[in-house]
């Protein structure tokens, strides 16, 4: 207290601290501003511990290892294994900064790589039931033409070339067939065209085979055909074909008992595939998507279309 002042007034002043001390108030706020300051001190020290720490687990090292024995086919010497964990440390430093840096945003790779991920984690969590056998019977049922063994064509062709003919490859062709149907040269064995770089009869082969060799049109169109004349003309990547299918084997679905354990898988991965679906729809829903709607050509602005 100093000299000038009074006792009565010194009385004063330490009954309104006394006050001010017992104000719940004060209270609280110095008791959060002391766990604000704790908190800090252990969250923050951690925050900034926790990322600066790359341990190298012995896990890790067995990964390491068996990668290099998987590439060499040996183990790698104790130089090679350090040389490889200083490589893991370098590649784990640089990843991490580069997260700091924000290197990961709308890079292109990067998505599709962790969509990747994303996408093998949702295969790995689908885990389909066993099914009954009245539900194999069922589904087999309902997909028999996938089981019909492949239909087998046997047949030979004349061949018109447009590149040794030009535009009326396709016409003399049609003058041969008229020829052949009007019976002046009606023999399945006739001869005649031009020489075919491949072979000009083939036996017992898929419509895919055919396909690869003369093209989808030829083959979709030889596999309509019944056994016995000729007919065309046939457009194939190399010109004009006179056709005389000789067999075609029809295709008879397989009983269930003889693709028994075909059909199990495939109703194990139509069921898995439904249930990724589902996976991947709900997770879709979480998410508002905004797709612009291209805008007519010569216009501005694209409209916003909402799904």
């Amino acid at each position: 207290m100093s000299a000038n002042e009074s006792p009565s007034g010194g009385r004063m002043r330490a009954s309104r601290v006394r006050r001010l001390l017992g104000e719940p108030l004060l209270h609280f706020l110095v008791a959060g501003f002391v766990l604000f300051l704790i908190y800090g001190g252990l969250h923050g020290a951690r925050g900034k511990e926790e990322p600066r720490r790359i341990e190298v687990s012995a896990d890790d090292i067995r990964r390491i290892q068996v990668s290099w024995l998987a590439q060499w086919q040996r183990p790698a010497t104790t130089e090679e294994l350090n040389g490889l964990i200083e490589d893991h440390i370098k590649e784990e430093v640089l990843y991490r900064e580069a997260l700091s840096l924000g290197l990961d945003k709308d890079d292109t790779i990067v998505r599709r790589r962790l969509a990747q991920k994303m996408d093998f984690l949702a295969d790995d969590v689908v885990t389909p039931r066993e099914p009954a056998p009245e539900e194999l019977q069922a589904w087999f049922a309902q997909n028999q033409a996938r089981y019909a063994p492949e239909r087998l064509i046997t047949f030979h062709h004349l061949f018109f070339s447009s590149d040794r003919r030009g535009a009326g490859a396709q016409a003399q062709a049609s003058k041969q067939l008229a020829a052949f149907t009007s019976g002046k040269a009606s023999d399945k064995d006739a001869t005649g065209g031009d020489t075919f770089m491949f072979q000009s009869a083939y036996a017992e082969e898929t419509q895919d085979r055919i396909a690869r060799v003369f093209g989808t049109k030829f083959a979709d169109s030889v596999f309509r055909q019944e056994a016995g004349g000729w007919y065309g003309p046939v457009e194939s990547g190399y010109g004009w074909h006179l056709v005389w299918v000789d067999a075609l084997t029809s295709s008879q679905p397989s009983a269930f008992d003889a693709v028994a354990q075909q059909v199990k898988e495939d109703w194990l991965a139509e069921q898995r595939a439904t249930q990724k679906q589902v996976t991947l729809d709900s997770l879709r829903a979480r998410y508002e998507i905004v797709v612009a709607k291209p805008p007519p050509a010569g216009t501005g602005a694209a409209a916003q279309v909402r799904q």
